[in-house]
């Protein structure tokens, strides 16, 4: 073979010819006299090989091949010649593209057998073909092109998948048959009925070709058109469930009725079937059936317990043989279930006599475990009655002790105040006073804390924001654990309130943080967190202590050295420290203790020695808006002019008090109870302040003695003082609202600052419309209601969600809400607090609703009732009429109404 024109060869065939035509032009290559040498030999390589071959060379992969290649596309030729790759192979290039690119990057490629679609004749048709793509390189060694080498082995690979298929094909007869085999063998060992007719199914359906098998249990509804479908085999059951399959039907009713086998090779033009009324073979809708084959299935009496039908949509697929191998599997089938009906017969009164001894023994388990239990409830419930008694007797001795201890220490701090002025020019004298005054104050701390072991300290809650709370002490904490301690505060977003009495909550933080300071020696992490949890009912029934609902929770965390199970049991006992001997009281956690439970709360303690310590304070959620803080520490510790009546038991306290508030000006009258206070005020004397001891001798009660004063006195203030509450003054470990208590023992300053932020606050005249219930009381103002005070709403609910919610709404329909939360509680509220209106559930337990409101009517006889109820009847009492009934469930705007028509009557 000769060459012509720079070196270019003669011969190459039609592609030679082509290529060497003038008009030839590749893209991206231009005419074939400026290709590079190293191109040409290529070429002339792919043109003279009788082997399917191209070349892809240049930026654009313009695309060279042979005569050999043109019948792998025949319908791109000659178009393809020199056109980019791309361009060419663009039906397969997102499969191809991954594989140039690699060649491309010097890694030959080869591929047996690749499944590629091809554009042929119109369509696109898979085509598998074994080639190899080679990188090329030019002149300069740089790679350019890619060579393929192809053969398309279609033939070969369907050659390769029939004989697959064939072999495939006797393997399957070959398992048929084994299945069968298997069957014989699996039904007369098989006990459940429902799984030895799916196996004689599937194995029917095998043996026989069909495309779909059932057995169908002979159960008749006594009108003859009753059956149960037991087992299917090659199509969902949803096709069945529409067919009631009459039994009298021309093609079920002869397996039905056990005359024989029927075998149809076309049912649809068979005389005895497919001829007759109504439905000429399978009923309308059935699957498609042409092939049919049914035998029945007989007992051993000659009943026909069911039927095995096999179905196939072609004509003629059921041999005389196949029916042959169905009777005998069919025999087989009703042996098994005879047998096993036998065993079950058998095994039913055996489980029968079985069930009834065991009844007897868990009878008799269940008494010795119920015994058991109750034996357990009992000691359970003793040592919990034990425990609660011997905490009310220790409660009600520290508060006796605290009472007590608290007036002889009011009487030391105030005479010691009295002399510390007598000896101000003498030095050591005051030196000498101070101390005794500190010991005075630390005395005054440990009644305190046993006060607060004891649930007895009289708490004064508000609503308050705890992450603001804490916030605000940062600086002090950071003083008092020193340097050492590095503190965070982490207060979570969206924070409720809760109402608790901010005082303790900052004493008992505190006294978490320096425990926490004590664990770490001084030096180490302390992080307070805030937050929102919710305790639900598996955490209450796990701590029987804990009401379910919504809490504020602050967590305190230290890096100390954590706590043993040991010390955990017993951290919130009284007296109980780890702390060397004179380095605490060990009251402090159970000061902690005793305010949280005092508040309704909840305590828990996590930590494992050398792992440090969290002690969370749950304090329930308040729906409420937070409360102002008030002005009582701000107001300036000076005297006055007005007149004071003290009521006082103990006449070294008494004397005390007396000289104090004469020193600060006031003109003093003295009683010793609060029969003989009553007498002074009964006296027309002038009075401007009631300072009255809770806990006095004689049948007449400090609250009582507020009230009468009230009632004949409407501007008198009332101060309470004492070192120890009791219950007349403090309800749920609260003080009442709307009173003043001034603790015991209490500085001089203490009492001048109190004294007149409790005249700056008295009532004044004109006090709106509860002044009408008073007794003696003076005409009120005209109304103003821009000016007027809130009406004074006394709420009387027994469910705590209900009640905070109900709580909220009239707090935002401008009402002073005073909450209780038993009959009990409200009168004890009523017997010192004037109220406008009163709201109550009439489901009340213990004092029922309108038991309570017939008392309040007695105390307050133009007080507004408001009954809210389940029920549609007002209680039939002379005593509550004008009162309104409040259907529950209401809303905000029915309460509205509801309070609005009760207290219509008295604006």
């Amino acid at each position: 073979m000769g060459s012509v024109g720079n070196g270019w060869p003669r011969g190459g065939g039609e592609i030679g010819e082509l290529l060497r035509h003038p008009a030839f032009d590749a893209i991206g290559l231009g005419p074939v006299e400026s290709w590079p040498a190293s191109l040409k030999h290529i070429a002339e390589m792919v043109l003279n090989s009788r082997q399917p071959k191209f070349v892809a060379w240049g930026p654009d992969l313009a695309f060279l091949y042979n005569d050999a290649y043109v019948p792998v596309f025949p319908e791109r030729h000659p178009a393809a010649l020199g056109k980019p790759f791309r361009e060419v192979w663009a039906d397969i290039w997102e499969q191809f593209s991954p594989i140039v690119a690699r060649t491309l990057s010097g890694s030959p490629q080869l591929f047996k057998e690749l499944l590629i679609p091809m554009r042929r004749d119109g369509r696109t048709e898979d085509t598998w073909f074994t080639f190899s793509y080679t990188p090329l390189r030019d002149d300069d060694g740089t790679i350019a092109g890619i060579l393929c080498a192809t053969l398309d082995v279609t033939d070969q690979v369907a050659a390769k998948r029939g004989e697959k298929l064939a072999l495939d094909e006797l393997r399957a007869k070959s398992e048929a048959l084994a299945v069968v085999n298997r069957a014989g063998a699996a039904i007369t060992v098989e006990p459940d009925v429902e799984r030895l007719t799916q196996i004689v199914v599937d194995a029917g359906v095998t043996l026989t070709g069909a495309e779909f098998g059932a057995f169908f249990y002979n159960v008749d509804d006594g009108e003859g058109g009753s059956y149960m479908l037991y087992a299917l085999s090659g199509v969902d059951r949803k096709n069945f469930e529409k067919f009631p399959m009459p039994r009298n039907t021309k093609v079920f009713a002869p397996t039905f009725d056990g005359e024989g086998i029927v075998r149809s090779d076309d049912i649809l033009l068979d005389p005895p079937y497919g001829q007759n009324a109504p439905h000429s073979g399978m009923p309308k809708g059935h699957l498609p059936v042409r092939s049919y084959l049914a035998v029945p299935v007989k007992s051993r009496d000659g009943s026909v317990i069911g039927g095995l039908f096999f179905g196939h949509a072609e004509p003629g697929r059921f041999s005389q043989a196949t029916e042959a191998s169905l009777v005998s599997l069919a025999g087989q089938s009703a042996v098994a279930i005879d047998n096993i009906r036998l065993f079950r017969a058998a095994k039913l009164e055996i489980d029968q006599r079985r069930d009834m001894e065991d009844q007897l023994r868990k009878l008799n388990e269940m008494l010795e475990v119920r015994v058991a239990a109750e034996i357990a409830d009992r000691q359970q419930a003793e040592a919990a009655l034990q425990q609660a008694q011997k905490m009310e007797s220790i409660g009600k001795l520290t508060g006796g002790v605290a009472h007590d201890f608290n007036n002889l220490l009011q009487v030391i701090s105030g005479n010691l105040q009295l002399l510390g002025k007598d000896v101000a020019e003498n030095g050591r004298a005051k030196e000498r006073i101070a101390n005794a005054l500190v010991a005075v104050e630390r005395g005054s701390r440990l009644a305190s804390q046993l006060l607060a072991f004891g649930r007895r300290q009289p708490l004064e809650p508000k609503v308050v924001n705890i992450g603001r709370l804490v916030t605000g002490m940062d600086d002090m904490l950071r003083r008092a654990l020193g340097e050492e301690i590095e503190v965070e505060t982490i207060v979570s977003g969206g924070l409720w309130n809760t109402f608790a009495d901010p005082v303790q909550i900052e004493n008992a933080l505190l006294n978490l943080a320096i425990n926490s300071r004590d664990a770490m020696d001084g030096a180490g992490r302390l992080t307070i967190e805030v937050g929102n949890a919710f305790l639900d009912d598996s955490y209450s029934r796990t701590h029987p202590e804990v009401k379910a609902g919504q809490y504020v929770v602050l967590a305190v965390t230290d890096t100390g050295s954590g706590m043993t199970e040991e010390v955990k049991e017993q951290a919130f006992e009284p007296f109980f420290s780890t702390k060397p001997e004179g380095k605490g009281t060990g009251l402090g956690l159970s000061m902690v203790y005793g305010f949280v439970k005092q508040s309704g709360g909840h305590v828990k303690i996590y930590s494992q020695t050398g792992e440090g310590t969290t002690i969370k304070l749950y304090l329930p959620r308040s729906l409420r808006s937070e409360d102002r803080a008030t002005a009582a520490d701000t107001v300036p510790a000076t005297g006055g002019t007005e007149t004071i009546l003290v009521a006082e038991d103990d006449e070294g306290v008494r004397a005390t008090v007396i000289e104090m508030l004469s020193d600060l000006g006031y003109y003093v009258l003295k009683a010793k109870d609060a029969q003989s206070a009553l007498t002074v005020i009964e006296s027309g004397a002038h009075i401007d302040l009631l300072f009255t001891d809770v806990v006095m001798p004689g049948t007449l009660k400090s609250p009582e003695l507020a009230r009468l004063a009230r009632a004949r006195l409407p501007d008198i203030a009332v101060l309470y003082t004492s070192g120890y509450t009791e219950d007349s003054i403090v309800h749920g470990g609260r003080l009442d609202p709307g009173l003043e208590l001034l603790s015991k023992p209490y500085t001089r300053e203490d009492l001048a600052r109190k004294i007149r932020h409790v005249l700056a606050s008295r009532p004044q005249g004109g006090r709106g419309a509860a002044d009408a219930a008073r007794p003696n009381a003076k005409p009120s103002e005209p109304h103003h209601p821009e000016t007027a005070a809130k009406p004074k709403l006394l709420l009387v609910e027994d469910d705590a969600f209900i009640r905070m919610d109900t709580a909220e709404i009239l707090h935002d329909l401008g009402y002073d809400v005073i909450e209780a939360e038993s009959g009990e509680q409200g009168a004890d509220i009523l017997d010192h607090t004037l109220v406008d209106i009163i709201v109550v559930d009439l489901g009340l337990p213990g004092m029922s609703g309108s038991a309570f409101a017939a008392r309040a009517r007695e105390a307050l006889p133009s007080v507004g009732l408001v009954f809210a109820t389940g029920g549609s009847d007002l209680p039939d009492s002379n005593h509550l009429s004008g009162s309104v009934l409040l259907p529950k469930p209401f809303n905000s705007a029915a309460l509205d109404r509801a309070v609005k028509a009760a207290l219509q009557p008295r604006l």
